[in-house]
């Protein structure tokens, strides 16, 4: 019986994580809804045997569903911040100075926020 290695995620150190620069999906829309925040969609892949069940049928494959995510009003402002230039570092810095917050309580929140953005597929990191 053959042992199976799981791989390790790289464990990337705090100072390294910070100086990424996180970079918005391309295809990601940005809909601003009545109250000011925003509501963001990214296409989602659809299954495989759905497009070539459309394909046999003789119809074209389905334009891919979208998967919507509404920001609150502190994420909304993060939001607004990735431009694809700036660092998570430099990001958190003018979040803790706009919210009067700790830098090390930002850099946290702001690194949590574009955690879940990246799991959810909206950003990466360069």
């Amino acid at each position: 019986m053959s042992e199976r290695r799981r791989k390790r995620p790289l464990r990337t150190s705090r100072t390294e994580a910070l100086d990424r620069v996180p970079v918005r999906h391309r295809e990601v829309l940005e809909e601003r809804l009545e109250n000011g925040l925003l509501r963001l969609s990214v296409p989602v892949a659809p299954r495989p045997w759905i497009a070539r069940l459309a394909i046999r049928l003789g119809a074209s494959p389905p334009a891919p569903p979208r998967r919507r995510i509404e920001l609150d009003r502190l994420g909304t402002e993060v939001w607004k911040r990735l431009d694809g230039m700036s660092t998570l570092r430099e990001i958190a810095a003018a979040f803790a100075a706009e919210h009067r917050l700790p830098v090390r309580e930002a850099e946290a929140a702001v690194a949590r926020f574009v955690r879940e953005l990246g799991r959810r597929g909206l950003i990466g990191l360069r």
